[in-house]
């Protein structure tokens, strides 16, 4: 037992000692609060290019950490294992974070390059006023189609994913909004509906797409809509703009009963240890030629008014990704329904998938 307890006390003292040495190794470096900035963001959703230029420009390093959902996300940053200074979450993943006191309020003294954002995108119900973020980039849920392989359907509306003739020809993007939302929609309710009886009407709908649904996938939604492995697929707008510059015969439209309209935003975690570098960050992204050309790498619309200006007119006139206010006005964005209802979701999703089995 003596043997046992000693090898034990040796371990707590080795690992205390590797950690003052990783801590000493940082600050010998460089590598202190002050001086680096650590950025938890989705992936491929930044370009490097702008990374290294603000690195340039303020004498700050980027630690670059990415997510793959707003859930896994949010795990993160409660634990508090990993202290990150500026992070990307979606809508409904701010009003969770502003409840749990997650975030501090934003200086808007020093984003003095707020002044670009497209008032439409400012002042919205999860974040009244901006008091803790800023837009970075946002977009649409709809339909991309392949016309050469959708034998003339009018994709105009939700209900033309239930046409026969797409018998095993539509992927799914794996997420319980926006499926749900879809099946909501078509049926002319809201995404964010929590009525039980439209929520089973939603379901009994979705179980008739079935055989119409090839696959629920992830990520790879992309590249199997590229490869044209099916016709249809339901996709965020920003992928959508992706496949489509990878195969120039898709096409991308939001159905005129109505759809998600999703913004990812700029915070600050309650924990962040440069505050001060992280509010620098958040206005040099909002700088036009930076937010254009992060624009142009990432794929996605940008809210930046001023931004929108430096971009080529194949992108910035692109009303299918840029749709004027008159069907931006009939979108919603995703609300924080809470833990339960979000689980009711989550559960009639799985319903869903499981028979599709």
């Amino acid at each position: 037992m003596k043997q046992l307890v000693n090898a034990f006390l040796a371990i707590v003292i080795v690992a205390f000692g590797l950690m003052y040495l990783g801590s000493w190794m940082n600050s010998s470096q460089g590598y202190t609060g002050k001086n680096t900035l650590t950025i938890y963001n989705w992936g491929d959703y930044v370009d490097p290019a702008m990374l290294k230029e603000f690195e340039k420009e303020t004498g700050i390093t980027v630690i670059y950490q990415t997510f793959d959902s707003n859930e896994a996300m949010l795990t993160k940053v409660e634990q508090g294992g990993t202290t990150f200074d500026v992070v990307i979450p979606s809508d409904y993943a701010i009003s969770k974070m502003k409840e749990e006191n997650l975030l501090i309020p934003l200086d808007h003294s020093k984003i003095p390059n707020l002044v670009n954002i497209d008032p439409r995108f400012m002042n919205l119900p999860f974040d009244p006023d901006n008091l803790y973020s800023v837009p970075y980039f946002w977009g649409t849920v709809g339909i991309i189609f392949n016309p050469e392989m959708t034998k003339g359907i009018d994709f105009s509306s939700w209900d033309s994913l239930w046409d026969s003739r797409l018998k095993n020809n539509i992927f799914l993007v794996d997420g319980a909004r926006e499926v749900m939302g879809m099946a909501l929609n078509s049926l002319h309710y809201s995404v964010n509906d929590t009525n039980e009886d439209h929520l089973q009407q939603a379901l009994t709908k979705l179980n008739k797409l079935s055989p119409n649904v090839k696959a629920i996938v992830g990520d790879e939604i992309k590249m199997l809509l590229a490869n044209e492995e099916a016709a249809v697929g339901i996709v965020w707008s920003g992928d959508a703009s992706e496949i489509m510059g990878d195969n120039d015969k898709l096409d991308y439209v939001v159905p005129k009963e109505g759809s998600n309209k999703w913004f990812d935003n700029m915070v600050i975690p309650r924990t962040a240890k440069n505050v001060e570098g992280a509010h620098k960050f958040i206005n040099f992204m909002l700088r036009p030629d930076v937010a254009a050309k992060n624009t142009e790498y990432v794929g996605y619309s940008t809210p930046n008014a001023q931004a929108l200006k430096l971009l080529p007119p194949d992108i910035s006139e692109d009303t299918r990704f840029y749709p004027s206010s008159d069907i931006t006005d009939h979108l919603e964005v995703y609300d924080n329904l809470g833990k339960k209802m979000l689980a009711h979701y989550n559960e009639l999703f799985l319903m869903f998938k499981m028979n599709k089995k």
